[in-house]
């Protein structure tokens, strides 16, 4: 998957991006959100950057930190409260930690890969699986570009699965 990934170049990426994210846009339940826990992408990952700049002024948007072995939220207030991460030099807003998690209504969820179950492989850290358990009455959605969407997956028993997975079909 990696090397299906790096083969894409970064303009089709985000072609691409700019689909799928207009397919979470169409989603009832991010239209009704008021409080939505994004992510700031990775290079190989579906590009969320142009999303959250279209939205954060209309929504409250939250973006994930690495803090130790768990990812702790913030909000996103515009492009001056960014920093790089001290982990792995990923984009993350400053400011006070966001701790109602149960506020969060809509989390779009990145991945190495999906399945037809709605199943999802991280990066194998198993941050999200952690986060994901801690907001019970978010809507999980996983996004994709196609290729990554798989006929099955391995899981273990700590996997939260997506409630919808998104592609650019």
């Amino acid at each position: 998957m990696r090397e299906l990934k790096r083969a894409v170049p970064m303009e089709e990426k985000l072609r691409r991006s700019e689909t799928v994210m207009r397919g979470v846009e169409g989603l009832a339940e991010f239209r009704r959100a008021k409080v939505v826990l994004l992510y700031w992408s990775m290079a190989d990952e579906v590009q969320t950057h142009a999303f959250v700049e279209r939205w954060y002024k209309e929504k409250t948007l939250l973006l994930p930190c690495v803090v130790g072995d768990d990812l702790v939220l913030r909000q996103y207030t515009g492009p001056e409260c960014m920093t790089a991460g001290e982990q792995f030099g990923i984009g993350e807003p400053t400011g006070e930690v966001w701790n109602d998690l149960e506020a969060v209504e809509l989390i779009v969820v990145p991945g190495v890969a999906f399945d037809g179950q709605r199943n999802r492989m991280g990066r194998g850290r198993g941050f999200y699986d952690r986060l994901l358990k801690s907001t019970p009455n978010a809507v999980k959605v996983g996004v994709a570009y196609d290729f990554q969407l798989l006929d099955s997956i391995p899981t273990e028993p700590h996997d939260v699965k997506m409630d919808r997975v998104i592609t650019e079909s």
